[in-house]
Formats: structure tokens, C-alpha cells, sequence
């Protein structure tokens, strides 16, 4: 018998490479089955924290959504309005300066030159991300804690750190956000 997702499955993430703990409802007193590492999922709704995922054999259950593996998505159309970081020039200087500023820190360790509190003083705070495909690169920004898409000539914002964010009604958990495939 042929196994088919559900109408509109697409996955928006994967199940950390361990697995992770499930629970039929945002509730740590109702906890289901595991799912599977490596599991595609569809992140259909957040609740602070927990995320309630839909698998492709239609069964859901919430997760820690911290946790999720988010599956990259097609990058922002090259219309798409120029932020300020319009020029990727900048990022892919700082992307080459961070490797060389932590190697320059590891070989004065390994020569003795420095002890394993200077080491973690000069390289506190030294973060890179890069991903290079022929004209595109994902660029991590930093001093924004951003991801930004660059095609060559301009840039724009991918993704950003930004956590959850909590409401004036309720200042101690984030809203409730429903997600849909197409990012609306």
C-alpha cells in the first residue's frame, strides 16, 4: 500500500538528529510517543516554547520547538526590498576576517603563548556562518544576529535570532502563531 502526506505537507523542519520527546498537547504531563531523528515535520503553530507539528503520515503532536531543525527554504525573490545591508561586501569581509582572528588565537595557545582564559578572552564573541552556492550566499550578520541572502549585488534579510516574543497581556509567554507553509 502507497503512503501519501497529507494535502499541502510540506516540511518546514526535521527532528534533531537524536529524536525528541512528544506530547499530545502543550503540557508536560501528557507526553505521546517519541518522534524519529531526522523526521520531517510541518511546524503548524507556536505556543511560546512548544511547537505543535504535523508529520507526513497526518499524526501531530507538540515538541519543544527550540529544538526543531529548520529546513531551508527557497531564498527571498531577488525584488525583494534591500535592508540595510544592501551591500554584501561588508559581511564577506567580516566572514574572512573571523577565521583568521580565531586561527591567529589557536596557534598562540598551541605555541604557549597564551592560557586557556586569554584564549576564551580573545575569542568570546567571534561568530560566522557562510553558505556559498555558485551566486548565492547566506551570510550570518552578527552585529544584527541575522542571516541576510546575497546574490552578488544586494542583500536581504533571510532570517533573524529574534526569539519569541511575549504579549502585554500575558508578559510571561510569547503569542500563539500560526504557521503555514508560504510563511504568512
Amino acid at each position: 500500500m502507497a503512503f501519501s502526506p497529507p494535502p499541502g505537507f510540506r516540511p518546514t523542519h526535521v527532528v534533531p538528529q537524536h529524536g525528541m520527546p512528544a506530547w499530545e498537547a502543550p503540557d508536560p504531563a501528557r507526553p505521546t510517543l517519541p518522534l524519529d531523528p531526522l523526521l520531517p515535520v510541518q511546524l503548524m503553530e507556536r505556543r511560546g516554547d512548544w511547537g505543535q507539528v504535523l508529520c507526513a503520515n497526518g499524526w501531530s503532536a507538540w515538541v519543544d520547538g527550540r529544538y526543531l531543525v529548520a529546513v531551508p527554504q527557497d531564498p527571498p525573490a531577488t525584488d525583494s526590498p534591500l535592508t540595510r545591508a544592501a551591500d554584501p561586501r561588508p559581511l564577506v569581509a567580516r566572514a574572512e576576517e573571523t577565521p583568521a582572528r580565531y586561527r591567529s588565537a589557536v596557534e598562540d595557545l598551541a605555541a604557549g603563548a597564551l592560557d586557556g582564559e586569554s584564549f576564551h578572552s580573545r575569542t568570546k564573541g567571534l561568530r560566522i556562518g557562510i553558505g556559498v552556492d555558485g551566486e548565492s550566499v547566506w551570510l550570518y550578520d552578527a552585529a544584527h544576529e541575522r542571516w541576510v541572502y546575497a546574490d552578488g549585488t544586494r542583500s536581504a534579510t533571510y532570517a533573524t535570532d529574534d526569539g519569541p516574543r511575549a504579549t502585554a497581556e500575558d508578559p510571561g509567554h510569547a503569542p500563539t502563531q500560526v504557521v503555514t507553509p508560504d510563511g504568512t
